[in-house]
């Protein structure tokens, strides 16, 4: 409009004709509409703030509940402007994890720690393994190697594994979605077992898991190049039964696992009560 008038030099009247606009229109100065919207601003904000998970509807039928005037056009209008109709995600939040004393008396089935690990065929293919080890005899009792492996998998892995070792009192790992699904706390709950998360950005409070991962990858995962899934199974298998039965452990007197093991059951020290 001003530049039709500056530099063609039309008339108000003659520019607001080419533009099809009301002299009206023209003539009215703006209007502040954040400060005439400022009460539904603030209105949406505290409902966002107390249900971040709600959606326009029932932000609206709730402001209608409150006794709230504005039609839906008008609050509509300000929850776009908001940028609320935009899809948002509030991050889930940790419950409290109370720090847990590294402990590892010597018996069997006391805790097991759990932990993940990760690594890429020659093909680039990107593979997980699950780890599993008795803190307290520093055996490894599985590794599971695959593409994905979801909570009920680890559930599935756990109740093999009791079947021929035994339910543990405890198992100590870190807060993966793996190991906070509601599948794995199920069963634990219904079979005693307690669980010892450790504290966020803590690795250090999973220390025996967090050492024998290091020798699983120095040995292993960094020592070749695997082309499938069944090769880094079979060279782990084969590994695992080394780590178990040949190599001497320093922390256990420098004999294998398996031994160090055997030579607890056969003492009768196998049993031992879970400390609060």
């Amino acid at each position: 409009m001003d530049y039709l008038v500056a530099e063609h030099r039309l008339s108000k009247v003659r520019a607001c004709q080419a533009l099809k606009l009301s002299r009206s229109t023209y003539y009215r100065r703006p209007g502040d509409t954040q400060g005439r919207d400022s009460p539904v601003i603030d209105a949406l904000n505290a409902l966002v703030e107390k249900h971040p998970r709600w959606g326009f509807g029932l932000c609206f039928d709730t402001l209608r509940l409150n006794g709230c005037p504005w039609n839906h056009k008008r609050v509509y209008r300000v929850y776009k402007a908001m940028g609320l109709n935009l899809p948002r995600r509030k991050r889930r939040r940790l419950p409290d994890r109370p720090r847990q004393p590294l402990v590892a008396p010597p018996a069997v089935n006391h805790i097991w720690s759990l932990d993940f690990m990760s690594d890429a065929l020659y093909g680039g293919k990107r593979f997980r393994t699950l780890n599993i080890i008795d803190d307290g005899v520093r055996e490894v009792l599985s590794i599971v190697v695959d593409t994905s492996i979801p909570g009920a998998r680890v559930v599935r892995t756990l109740e093999q594994l009791a079947e021929w070792r035994g339910v543990p009192k405890a198992l100590r790992m870190d807060n993966g979605p793996e190991l906070l699904s509601q599948v794995l706390v199920d069963w634990c709950h219904a079979r005693g077992v307690q669980l010892r998360y450790i504290q966020p950005v803590k690795p250090n409070q999973n220390a025996f898991i967090e050492r024998f991962n290091k020798t699983y990858r120095n040995e292993v995962l960094d020592a070749y190049l695997f082309t499938s899934l069944d090769q880094v199974r079979a060279i782990t298998d084969n590994w695992r039964r080394l780590y178990n039965e040949e190599r001497p452990h320093r922390s256990l007197g420098r004999i294998p696992p398996s031994r160090f093991r055997r030579a607890l059951e056969i003492a009768g020290n196998s049993s031992y009560e879970l400390s609060s």
